[in-house]
């Protein structure tokens, strides 16, 4: 297909572009085409442009058609909300940069998704809401200035769940009004969890280099553990948070969705950094940009003190079967690892619903404001989703919108003594304490268990996750590919304390290295079940 053809013709099929989502089942997969870069990380295509075998306006041009044969049609992963309609001629002006001697760094010429509640201009931003449908802002968001100033090309904006999974508590991963449902690429009937769906899927299926996805409890682990993508969720105040949708200032993040640990480590380092925007990052040890990627040189886990917590791999017996296999390999590998326990564990989770009530009503119409929405307070999208019921909750209602609306302000005595208890509850006497009872490195269990079936009708089956205290605590959490079930992925988790991002990623690039667990998805239409003996 010509290349304004072909750009014509993907704007005219996402749903930001038209008033339509996709809710039907998919088609029966078909074997995707060869892709030339398929799995390539951010290091080998910078070096083809070096070498001139490539350039960025090809990588996009090449991103973009495949945008067409997988995600709109072929096994229609319904990943993308909108493709940014100046990616090419970002393109070429990072190519213009190559060739007049100016390279930016290791991201330039390369071409980054964004999850859809994050600003980037000329494009919308939906949260994954009909109501925001043609909200564009006027400028972007902090780390999306910084990921164009390393030289990144921006490719689109994915799909998630709506509101970032904050709208009901019945609410179905990967769903939303604007975007419909996407689909996991390792067998198209199964989740993608969420809410970062359509960037976990966008990477995996190699319809982008790399993605920035957020996290507010677990929704850029999960994503990425059931695609089998590394995905870091840094530390609350690594990364400004000034042009992202929110839910909650106190757990709210973005953070790398890579197929390899390198990448995540080369993203890191282009979006972290202080922003007068958000006060968070007044907070941040590192005063410069810090070169987590260089950290990774001769990692290693020999002496390196792991605690496992065993309680997590109750998920199902296929969890627990590769935890034992990883933790083997750890330990062949020089790892000292010990049954470990977070004394706290759990113990934070109505509290933390509590002060997700409270943020979130204070936070979102902020946001709102500030960016001059067509919308402008929390009762306002209530009363929008109710006059468009049938299209906006046809699958679950707003539960969670209902109860933040009742809350009163961040000054309510109950918002801050939850708060208070909530982060002291999963940060020191939590991850602190299991770390320093038997001076360990870093925890580690399985980050969920493998990718449920689609039920748009019944919300999501989740299986749980090991996350939850690095959320609560604005802690760090990495998750890396550990093996697969059923031909499904499943991750490993790293949590550590405050501001350790360098050593989870050493930690993980290691493991990774020893696993190398990540297997392209085959785009199959359903799982295949091990049936008992």
């Amino acid at each position: 297909m010509r290349p304004a053809v072909l750009l014509a013709a993907l704007l005219a099929c996402l749903p930001a572009a038209c008033d339509h989502v996709d809710d039907a089942p998919p088609p029966p997969a078909r074997a995707a085409e060869p892709f030339a870069y398929a799995e390539a990380g951010i290091a080998d295509l910078q070096a083809a442009m070096e070498r001139g075998e490539t350039t960025s306006h090809a990588l996009v041009q090449a991103y973009l058609e495949r945008i067409v044969a997988l995600d709109r049609n072929g096994p229609r992963l319904n990943a993308y909300i909108e493709v940014n309609p100046a990616a090419r001629t970002e393109a070429a002006e990072r190519d213009a940069e190559r060739r007049a001697g100016r390279v930016r760094g290791p991201l330039h010429g390369i071409p980054v998704v964004l999850k859809d509640n994050i600003d980037a201009t000329p494009m919308a931003t939906t949260a994954g809401s009909l109501a925001l449908s043609r909200f564009r802002p006027n400028r972007d968001a902090f780390l999306v200035q910084r990921l164009r100033e390393a030289g990144a090309v921006i490719l689109g904006k994915t799909n998630l769940s709506e509101w970032a999974n904050f709208r009901s508590t019945r609410s179905t991963s990967g769903w939303s009004s604007a975007g419909g449902q996407t689909r996991n690429p390792y067998a198209l009937d199964r989740s993608p969890c969420g809410s970062s769906s359509g960037t976990a899927v966008a990477v995996a299926a190699n319809l982008a280099v790399a993605g920035i996805g957020t996290e507010t409890d677990g929704s850029i682990l999960c994503p990425a553990a059931v695609t089998g993508l590394v995905g870091l969720k840094p530390t609350v105040g690594l990364v400004s948070r000034d042009g992202i949708v929110p839910i909650s200032h106190s757990q709210d993040t973005a953070g790398p969705m890579t197929r390899t640990v390198e990448d995540a480590a080369l993203l890191l380092a282009a979006i972290a950094g202080r922003d007068p925007a958000d006060p968070a990052t007044a907070r941040n040890p590192q005063l410069a940009t810090f070169d987590y990627a260089g950290q990774l040189r001769g990692a290693s886990l020999r002496g390196v003190r792991i605690g496992l917590l065993r309680r997590h791999m109750a998920i199902s017996p296929a969890v627990a079967e590769a935890t034992e296999r990883a933790v083997a390999a750890m330990r062949q590998a020089g790892a000292v690892v010990v049954d470990a326990e977070i004394p706290t564990e759990g113990q934070w989770e109505d509290d933390e619903l509590e002060v997700l009530l409270h943020e979130f009503k204070a936070g979102v119409e902020r946001y709102l404001q500030q960016r001059q929405a067509p919308v402008r307070t929390l009762e306002d999208l209530i009363g929008y989703n109710r006059a468009h019921a049938d299209r906006v909750m046809p699958h679950f209602g707003q539960e969670l919108f209902e109860q933040a609306a009742a809350r009163g302000g961040l000054n309510a005595p109950e918002y801050i003594a939850a708060r208070s208890r909530a982060r002291r509850l999963a940060g020191p006497e939590g991850i602190d304490a299991a770390l320093r009872a038997q001076a360990l490195d870093v925890l580690v269990a399985p980050t969920t268990g493998v990718a449920w079936p689609i039920d748009l009708g019944g919300g999501d089956r989740f299986p749980g996750g090991s996350y939850g205290a690095a959320a609560v605590a604005g802690y760090p959490s990495l998750t890396v590919p550990m093996g697969h079930s059923d031909g499904l992925p499943l991750g490993l988790a790293f949590i550590g304390p405050a501001w350790s991002e360098a050593r989870l990623l050493r930690i993980g690039h290691a493991f990774e290295s020893l696993t190398r667990a990540r297997r392209p998805p085959a785009f199959a239409p359903t799982a295949r079940v091990r049936q008992p003996r």
